[in-house]
């Protein structure tokens, strides 16, 4: 018999702002408000990506990483801006300044998302699911804005029930409902689990949590790699990674792999651009310029390739990074191959810097939506 792995106990509340860029947006424009707003590229000429989306937006069924051109296709009257970095980073930052009345522990995912540690908090309130009620009302009543909060034991569990009552929100889930919920997960809201894993999850007649707890922990690493060992944890309720704060950053990427293998230049581009989008982010974040844009190809055969083009000076924004890496793949040759991954990164920052961690460094698009 397998022993099973030591529960730790903490007070984790992952907070997720709701629509950030459009919610500042609309705030900061009240034309924009009750509107069906894009924050993103616009999509005139060869189209932008987009970044968010107002809720009013997400009715039509636009989402972030959709192509502008094809949200403007369902929805003819919405609004398009592009985004203002600066705005967002001055409002990221007093989000951060609330966070920091309760608890040193903080480690953030993006500007508008980030896990919080209270299992001691500073204010001896000793209740996470008041200190998310209060950080809750401090962003509304401060700021202007609204967030949802998952408030659970571990950190996976915290982010699943943020997404729960969207918008301005609050999910508890205590130690004695975990096992429950996690059984009744689908397959594809699990970490590591992007569209290829969940496809070959569901191939072998694993829909649920329910499903992959049929397994032992050597089948799945046996199917899906070390992840497959984290699978086998998390459907118990098992998740002891702890908030961290700090982290040397060198480099900051972004990948996906698709569902099925890209053949045209054209598609190729378009999904370029919506990494380019996420990359773009996590700089602009962590305010962060690198001077090396390197490119990664796996085309079907799993062989892997990768080209960098390096600057004089640092550079961070949307349009240098996504031309960039659409120069590198021309520069390849891609006619007539089949790829099945593309990834961006930048790097050589030049001087050390200590920032907050992220959750992963490379993460499949479908994984942090924006």
């Amino acid at each position: 018999m397998e022993n099973a792995p030591v529960q730790i106990l903490r007070k984790i509340i992952h907070i997720d702002m709701d629509a950030f860029y459009a919610s500042v947006e609309q705030r900061d424009n009240p034309e924009y408000r009750g509107k069906p707003l894009v924050v993103g590229g616009l999509p005139q000429g060869r189209g932008g990506v987009v970044a968010t989306a107002s809720y009013e937006a997400r009715k039509f069924g636009i989402r972030s990483a959709m192509s502008s051109k094809q949200a403007l296709q369902l929805c003819p009257h919405a609004l398009f801006v592009r985004p203002r970095f600066d705005a967002y980073k001055d409002v990221s930052r007093k989000i951060r300044e609330i966070f920091s009345r309760y608890t040193d522990l903080i480690e953030p995912l993006s500007l508008d998302e980030a896990y919080l540690d209270v299992t001691s908090d500073k204010l001896n309130i000793g209740s996470a699911i008041e200190i998310a009620q209060q950080i809750k009302q401090a962003i509304k009543d401060e700021l202007q804005l609204t967030a949802s909060a998952g408030v659970s034991i571990n950190k996976f569990v915290a982010k699943i029930a943020s997404d729960i009552n969207k918008p301005d929100g609050l999910k508890f889930i205590g130690p004695s409902a975990i096992e429950s919920f996690m059984e009744k997960l689908p397959v594809e809201k699990f970490f590591g689990v992007g569209k290829v894993t969940s496809q070959k999850m569901k191939n072998m007649g694993l829909h649920t949590g329910d499903d992959l707890k049929k397994l032992a922990e050597v089948e799945l690493t046996k199917h899906f790699g070390k992840v497959g060992r984290f699978y086998f944890n998390i459907v118990r309720g098992i998740d002891n990674r702890e908030v961290q704060p700090h982290r040397e950053t060198k480099s900051l990427a972004a990948e996906d792999t698709f569902a099925y293998d890209l053949t045209t230049i054209e598609e190729m581009e378009v999904e370029l651009d919506k990494i380019a989008v996420i990359v773009c982010t996590r700089l602009q974040h962590y305010q962060l310029k690198g001077r090396t844009v390197t490119l990664k190809i796996k085309y079907s055969d799993f062989k892997q390739i990768t080209r960098n083009q390096s600057f004089a000076t640092g550079i961070s924004d949307l349009e240098t990074i996504s031309a960039t890496a659409k120069r590198l793949l021309a520069a390849t040759e891609p006619e007539d191959k089949r790829i099945r991954l593309l990834g961006i990164s930048l790097s050589n920052f030049g001087e050390v810097v200590i920032r907050a961690k992220e959750e992963k460094q490379t993460d499949q698009l479908s994984l942090f939506p924006f």
